[in-house]
């Protein structure tokens, strides 16, 4: 679960009954530390969809989002972001002219897993007979809160993210799906900013030009 990036919707596909003989989760599942793929990240208050490849070294607590282009976005930048956590950075490089922002990061590591503290909500089936994936759905609610602010999908066999959702406050929830992720990083380098990030500025770059 990461908080400062994402948050969950509900997950996508149908959810069907499980039969007797499908045990049920015992507690959370330990999520990989490291792997590749994409995401699908979307503002509830914006309506915008945001597409990126994605690096997630929970090891060493960086993640390197690239944000893929997606046709008909007129006067849209697109840029290259790299959280370096125990450093207390992030990087903001726009993708064609490589013009880099150097920003402090406000919030602490928040790895993409489940927590031992959340709360069980369901366990179900993604897809339909001859193709699916089972998962777990967990969440931060508690007895004494209404509503949660995290909800986490994540495969059954391996702990794979799947979905999460992150409600910040009453006006502010993103959602994400995660697909075509593989285990490991293949290139460390990823997350060594560029050379023009040595003269960075200390500002965020705007998303548009228009």
């Amino acid at each position: 679960m990461h908080r400062l990036l994402l948050a969950l919707l509900a997950a996508f596909g149908a959810s069907v009954l499980l039969g007797p003989e499908v045990s049920m989760a015992t507690g959370p599942c330990l999520a990989p530390q490291q792997w590749e793929g994409r995401w699908v990240q979307y503002d509830h208050g914006t309506g915008r969809n945001r597409r990126a490849a994605v690096s997630y070294d929970g090891l060493n607590q960086r993640i390197r989002v690239l944000q893929q282009h997606p046709k008909h976005t007129p006067c849209q930048k697109f840029f290259e972001y790299i959280f370096l956590y125990q450093s207390g950075v992030m990087f903001q490089i726009e993708q064609k002219s490589q013009s880099c922002s150097k920003l402090p990061l406000m919030e602490a590591w928040d790895p993409f897993d489940i927590p031992d503290n959340s709360t069980f909500e369901d366990q179900y089936v993604i897809g339909g007979p001859g193709d699916s994936v089972e998962v777990t759905e967990w969440s931060d609610r508690k007895p004494a809160r209404r509503h949660e602010t995290w909800v986490g999908v994540y495969t059954l066999k391996d702990c794979y993210p799947v979905q999460e959702t992150y409600a910040r406050n009453s006006s502010v929830t993103t959602s994400t799906r995660f697909f075509s992720l593989q285990l490991g990083i293949r290139d460390p380098a990823v997350f060594t900013p560029p050379p023009t990030c040595e003269w960075a500025r200390p500002h965020r770059m705007a998303e548009s030009d228009c």
